[in-house]
């Protein structure tokens, strides 16, 4: 791009169940903004603290509503749960606040349009095919809250996301996997053609909460444990050895339910040579995930239903999803 040219329009938009991240071009590249989709209720004798320390709240006659990643560190401190707007992947039916907090985070994660009616991307689950969850009132919020922040908005399917970002090389085939907080996303494509996608009701959060469930901690603990250095080949003490047992079912998951799906349309899509399978996700972010990930499918190869030509980690897991939205969020701008 010319010093002086103005960047492409539009952006994309990943809406996770622990991070909300948008992309968008620059004129020094693609920028990605993150944000914690995660609030906490305080006393509202905490607000003088908060505006000292700039943390980003919300006010109500009750209570002060911390949003973001100071959330997660407030309530780490008093031993806590964060509260989550979004549950599995979708919006929380039991969360109240859930959309006044959604509406909050999305406006600062995207900022002002560049002009009016800018395209935005922004990323809906495929349905679960293990849970009776239905994403139309999922992604029709979205639309809405989206649309009121000054964007022309248009739903993306997040494992395809992944597919159009890393997969250039390979003509847009390969599986890809985003193994996210609230459950963890499937799709296939051949040529930029998608031939399946579906969802799994299980994520980060489940790993945390049956292994908080295992060894008497909680869950915010377990995600903490998580971020700050698990290594998932060389786990160290009860709790991260029970987060690496979590992990490695959750893979399995996964691996049975791709391949039933497959099962059920392989009379009617082929797969005609070996693909990549590309992982990515907050989930998959633990070290030594993407090598944890090959031990465990080499163990279920003999059985997967096509031919899969290496295993891979996706360029930017955690801002993979975000970056492919951005490439359809441009692509419609151009058609434009």
């Amino acid at each position: 791009m010319a010093k002086n040219e103005a960047p492409p329009l539009g952006v994309g938009l990943d809406i996770g169940t622990m991070n909300l991240v948008a992309a968008r071009r620059t004129t020094e590249g693609v920028e990605t903004t993150r944000m914690r989709d995660v609030f906490l209720d305080l006393d509202p004798d905490a607000k003088k603290m908060l505006k000292l320390s700039k943390v980003n709240f919300i006010e109500r006659e009750d209570a002060i509503i911390i949003v973001g990643d100071a959330a997660l560190d407030t309530a780490n401190v008093f031993g806590r749960e964060a509260r989550r707007p979004l549950s599995q992947g979708l919006i929380s039916a039991g969360e109240l606040e859930a959309l006044d907090v959604l509406g909050i985070l999305v406006k600062n994660v995207l900022g002002e349009p560049r002009e009016e009616d800018e395209v935005c991307y922004f990323s809906v689950p495929a349905a679960p095919v293990d849970a009776d969850r239905d994403v139309v009132y999922h992604r029709g919020v979205f639309t809405r809250i989206v649309e009121e922040c000054g964007y022309d908005a248009y739903p993306g399917n997040e494992a395809m996301a992944i597919i159009y970002n890393e997969t250039a090389d390979e003509q847009f085939s390969g599986l890809a996997i985003s193994f996210g907080a609230g459950m963890c996303n499937i799709a296939l494509a051949i040529n930029g053609l998608e031939g399946m996608s579906f969802s799994v009701a299980r994520g980060g959060d489940w790993i945390d909460a049956g292994a908080a469930k295992a060894v008497g901690s909680t869950q915010a603990r377990m995600c903490s444990l998580k971020e700050k250095g698990l290594n998932l080949l060389h786990p160290e003490g009860r709790e991260q050895e029970a987060l690496a047992l979590y992990y490695r079912e959750l893979i399995t998951y996964c691996i049975k339910h791709i391949r039933e799906q497959f099962n059920l349309i392989r009379d009617k899509f082929a797969v005609p040579r070996p693909i990549p399978l590309v992982i990515s996700g907050g989930t998959a972010m633990a070290e030594g995930f993407e090598e944890f990930f090959g031990k465990v499918f080499e163990k279920k190869r003999k059985r997967f239903p096509f031919e899969i030509s290496e295993i891979r980690m996706a360029s930017d897991p955690l801002n993979a999803p975000s970056r492919g939205l951005l490439v359809q969020a441009m692509q419609e701008m151009e058609e434009d």
